[in-house]
């Protein structure tokens, strides 16, 4: 690339070869012209010494080259070769200061051996690469979010290779659909998931598989999603098997589900053609959660919804016939539904909701009959009443309790105080239980915590206020550990039967280590701070990258077909 002996022959091929690499690589002409004075000064050094700095310099019309000797202007001279006194530099400059550098001497221009040549070509050989590298993760990184057009350029262990035109991106085996295979040739359409800037050069990773690429063909296929009339609020794909998106329509007048499918389903079916087959539910989206649920779960009809909005879990009740078609081949439909929504969904078919009410029902009902001492009348009324537990009955307003048909402010009062009596009798076993464990007075009398609690934490060996603050939040609440094999196995949380949530046994958890001195409520509240500042900036970033994509893409949605 860069001959010595041409540099020294004939100036003007210097800058001609610096506009030829500039062109070749698609880099800016300057940095080529920077790298081949590094070069130059790299061998002027090898020849003077390691110690002596060299700077060349090439006129950017003629390319004649300059060598010039420079020091460094420094408090305490080490190097007398590259190195002076602020007094020697302002004899020769009087506005020097430290740090700067002084320029001494200019040195006759010298003829390069093999050696020196060698090492100028790998120094610009090297400076190219890494200008094309940036180049190339500048031009890429504002793409993320896109799809991107490109040939297969190979195949390595299931990997491929694609050809961008200006760099190369990489679809690994697990973001490409099943059973579809690809040949050194063959034009390929992905999507852009990620650009890193790394050591080797920018690593773009591309996607066959992922649900946004979906969303991005949609864009490309109907001009009213990409005009904003229509948005895609969710997907959820099984590759190259089944997918469900969920649109909304944002005029009156236009059909979300009718403009995504086109005359003729053209629209979709250009869609389906791209991702090997693959079969599309397309699905209103409503903000009504149940509605949109209902909707999710096509073509399979549900008789009743029942959601957990707290554990964001919902059980759907479908009749006998409908319940393969309601959980689909393999789980598919309804995990795919359960994508879509964010919610955890359980099928029931009616005869096994109804046997399970009923089975609740006695439960309950007997709980009051043997707490509360009640006759099995009174307490299946409670029960038909709504009421679940001894504290839902003692600590209701006693005006809602004597409002229930055949009860007097008498009978409510009484009630209550049984089921007062009984709760305080199950609170003072639990204690003597926990007292029996070994569960110290500091961790009993801790705010929050109730008496089963504390017997739960004594039967699990957490029988002091430090052992308590010492415990992971996930250790009292439950949660889910990746096994061996990469599936989610449940962990489960010593309070979790009392329905604690991971916020609520982390601030419990924080609150024993303030209590004993172990952190300071303004360290809690600087943590707190900090978490939400990291969460807000990820939003930020989030809402930024989006941004910039919405700007980059072409303004024509039928030129990017």
């Amino acid at each position: 690339m860069a001959n010595a002996a041409a540099i020294s022959a004939n100036r003007l091929e210097l800058l001609q070869i610096a506009d030829a690499v500039a062109r070749e690589k698609l880099i800016d002409r300057e940095l080529v012209l920077e790298a081949m004075e590094d070069s130059l000064g790299k061998a002027a050094r090898a020849r003077y010494g390691a110690d002596v700095d060299v700077r060349a310099s090439i006129d950017r019309k003629s390319g004649e080259i300059t060598m010039t000797r420079v020091k460094e202007v420094v408090e305490d001279v080490e190097n007398y070769q590259g190195q002076m006194s602020i007094e020697e530099a302002r004899a020769l400059n009087p506005e020097a200061e430290i740090g700067d550098f002084i320029e001494i001497d200019t040195l006759p221009t010298m003829e390069f051996g093999r050696v020196a040549a060698q090492t100028a070509k790998q120094v610009i050989v090297q400076k190219v690469r890494e200008a094309e590298r940036e180049r190339q993760y500048d031009e890429y990184k504002d793409r993320v979010g896109t799809i991107i057009n490109g040939v297969v350029k190979r195949v390595e262990y299931g990997n491929v290779i694609v050809d961008l035109g200006r760099g190369e991106g990489v679809i690994r085996r697990d973001q490409l659909i099943p059973r579809e295979t690809y040949r050194v040739g063959d034009r390929i359409r992905a999507y852009v998931r990620d650009v890193r800037a790394e050591v080797r050069g920018p690593q773009i990773f591309l996607s066959r598989t992922a649900p946004e690429f979906m969303a991005e063909l949609f864009k490309m296929e109907v001009p009213e999603i990409y005009d904003g009339v229509i948005e895609i609020k969710a997907v959820a794909r099984d590759p190259g098997s089944r997918a469900k998106i969920g649109v909304i329509s944002y005029d009156n007048s236009i059909d979300p589900v009718g403009a995504c499918v086109g005359m003729r389903g053209s629209r979709v079916q250009a869609v389906v053609s791209e991702l090997q087959g693959e079969k599309i539910d397309i699905i209103p989206w409503t903000e009504d959660a149940a509605t949109f649920l209902v909707n999710a779960l096509q073509p399979a009809e549900v008789s009743k919804v029942v959601m957990d909005e707290d554990s964001e879990r919902v059980e759907v009740v479908v009749p006998e016939e409908q319940l393969s078609l309601a959980i689909g081949r393999r789980g598919q439909n309804v995990r795919l539904a359960s994508q879509l929504t964010g919610w955890d969904i359980d099928i029931l078919t009616e005869e096994e909701e109804s046997s399970r009410r009923q089975a609740e029902f006695a439960e309950r009902s007997k709980l009051f009959m043997e707490t509360m001492n009640l006759d099995e009348t009174v307490a299946q009324l409670l029960v038909s009443e709504g009421f679940a537990s001894l504290e839902e009955v003692a600590y209701i307003d006693l005006e809602e309790l004597a409002a229930i048909e055949g009860f007097d402010e008498e009978t409510a009062e009484e009630l209550q105080a049984r089921a007062r009596e009984s709760l305080e009798e199950a609170n003072q076993a639990a204690l003597e239980k926990a007292r029996a464990l070994g569960a110290e007075e500091a961790l009993i009398a801790f705010q929050g915590l109730s008496p089963q609690m504390v017997q739960a934490l004594a039967e699990a060996g957490v029988t002091t206020l430090e052992d308590f603050a010492t415990c992971a939040d996930w250790e009292l609440a439950g949660g889910f550990t990746e096994g061996p094999d990469g599936k989610r196995v449940k962990d489960d949380g010593i309070l979790e039967p009392f329905d604690v949530t991971l916020d609520e046994a982390q601030r419990l958890v924080m609150g024993a280590r303030i209590a004993l001195g172990m952190v300071t409520p303004e360290a809690v509240a600087e943590m707190a701070a900090q978490a939400a500042a990291a969460e807000a900036a990820a939003q930020e970033a989030a809402a930024e990258a989006a941004a910039d994509a919405a700007r980059n893409a072409p303004l024509d949605p039928w030129a990017r077909r």
